[in-house]
């Protein structure tokens, strides 16, 4: 009698276990989506200023049309984007674009000193400033997300259940170019 009793205790435990880990796994993977929710937020709030920018500088820069159309199609991938990882590409994709706007801008100094351009170029570097700082916290729950599917015995149920390893939010550039020393010239 004592044996049965000792074993439907473990048996309990191993369940509440098994119930907790499994929820704690739902938890971190609805963490995860959440902090991609909030870089989504400020991927519409760009999408949304990339045209009154490229408006702005087409008036300046008209001969700068393969550079502005490239912002404009990277701008339409990135909306029509479903899954998390369609929305990372196209991101560094319109990242790339606009790094590529930002460059040939740099000959049109009547452009610079533009107030409307300006303003946009300043909301722009905000947004950018907050998609950096989403990014970091949508990679800070997808560590630990990992780790949860990683980690024993939690990597148990996570098999069980399905749970996998998720990606990571890379940077657009290469490995080559993010460890390369930033040119400084006067």
């Amino acid at each position: 009698m004592t044996a049965v009793i000792v074993a439907a205790v473990v048996a309990v435990i191993l369940v509440i276990m098994l119930i907790c880990m499994y929820n704690a796994l739902v938890k971190l993977r609805n963490n995860r989506e959440n902090a991609f929710s909030n870089i989504e937020v400020q991927l519409k709030l760009r999408y949304d200023l990339v045209p009154q920018l490229v408006n702005t500088v087409k008036g300046y820069a008209t001969h700068e049309k393969e550079t502005l159309e490239k912002v404009t199609a990277a701008r339409a991938a990135a909306m029509g984007a479903r899954t998390i990882d369609e929305k990372v590409a196209a991101d560094k994709a319109l990242t790339g674009a606009l790094a590529g706007l930002k460059v040939s801008l740099e000959a049109y100094p009547e452009l610079k000193a533009n107030q409307g351009f300006l303003q946009l170029q300043t909301e722009l570097a905000d947004i950018e400033n907050k998609l950096s700082a989403a990014r970091r916290f949508f990679n800070s729950a997808t560590r630990e997300f990992n780790n949860a599917c990683e980690v024993f015995p939690s990597n148990i149920v996570a098999g069980m259940f399905h749970f996998s390893r998720a990606p990571m939010y890379e940077a657009s550039e290469g490995r080559e170019t993010l460890n390369k020393a930033p040119e400084v010239k006067f």
